[in-house]
């Protein structure tokens, strides 16, 4: 028997014929049937090919958080290149960069440069960033005592800040909260949305929440923009606090701007896998709400809601 020695890459045939002399490489001619899409969107108002050069990359915006985190716990998240940590006035440079690329790049003015609103509101924002460092420490600091004091599992702060999803996902949204706070756009949401890719925890940067909010295991856990949490409060995985319906106006456009969210008081509980929805709806201070449970409207002051008790069938085998 004959065996073919020869390397692989010389028995493959080709996918195309490379002699250009004789015919078109295909591959070429469907890229040029492209160039005219492309240059399309130099006027384009979704996709402006010249302004968005000059935007700061997903990743670099993503960098610029890791390094708030690692500013505002210092010692904590060792660097993944093993560079040192970086000095808050580098932060504070970059972070205002990227503020003031996107803001003068969605500025709806023609004279954006001239009346220099988009630098003032960047240096506002990255100043109240900032100013307000010792308020992000402290609440921060309660968010992993509460993660310490309701989790048997965990066995330091140290484990909490560099292992648990929750404090990545409501330290990331904290920090995106303050430039959400300012009106800053776009890059809040690449902020809470890393996070939630990381984690599987989706929380708007939007939401108001209060010191000492542990999120136990975490994924799948939905808290909408509008939300507004109290102080000392514990969800489990797979929670929902979302939107009920969405009004919408006389063109049937979603109106933006409402009040969607539910409210979730002081010192409430509220187990893995409920959902609980609308604008108007308040859980009340010290309640606990029961795995699973849907609701859609208000309870007051330490309630406790749950659904009732399935009844389970055991089928037995029987030895022959």
């Amino acid at each position: 028997m004959t065996v073919d020695r020869a390397p692989l890459t010389m028995r493959r045939k080709p996918l195309y014929n490379n002699d250009m002399s004789t015919s078109e490489n295909w591959l070429d001619a469907k890229a040029r049937e492209w160039a005219p899409l492309f240059a399309s969107c130099v006027s384009c108002e979704a996709f402006d090919a010249n302004a968005a050069r000059h935007l700061p990359s997903r990743a670099k915006i993503i960098a610029i958080l890791k390094d708030l985190i690692s500013l505002l716990t210092p010692g904590c998240m060792p660097r993944e290149s093993g560079n040192p940590p970086p000095s808050p006035a580098d932060v504070a440079h970059e972070l205002h960069a990227a503020v003031l690329a996107v803001s003068k790049y969605l500025c709806p003015k023609d004279t954006c440069d001239a009346s220099g609103d988009c630098e003032r509101a960047a240096k506002n924002a990255v100043e109240a960033l900032f100013d307000g460092g010792p308020q992000l420490r402290e609440l921060l600091r309660a968010d992993v005592q509460a993660a310490y004091e309701g989790d048997p599992a965990a066995t330091s702060n140290l484990e909490i800040v560099m292992c648990y999803p929750g404090f990545l996902a409501i330290a990331s949204q904290r920090i995106a909260h303050c430039l959400y706070a300012a009106k800053i756009p776009l890059i809040p949401r690449v902020m809470t949305e890393y996070a939630h890719s990381r984690t599987g925890i989706d929380i708007h940067p939007g939401a108001t929440i209060g010191p000492g909010f542990f999120i136990d295991h975490g994924t799948g856990v939905v808290i909408g923009e509008t939300c507004v949490i109290g102080r000392n409060v514990k969800l489990y995985q797979g929670v929902t606090l979302g939107a009920l319906s969405f009004a919408k106006d006389e063109n049937g456009a979603l109106i933006k701007g409402v009040k969607r969210h539910p409210n979730v008081e002081d010192n409430v509980i509220i187990y893995a896998g409920a959902t609980i929805l609308g604008g108007e709806t308040v859980i009340g201070h010290g309640s606990v709400i029961g795995g699973n449970v849907w609701l859609t409207h208000s309870v007051p002051p330490f309630s406790k809601v749950y659904n009732a008790q399935p009844e389970p069938h055991v089928k037995l085998r029987v030895e022959s």
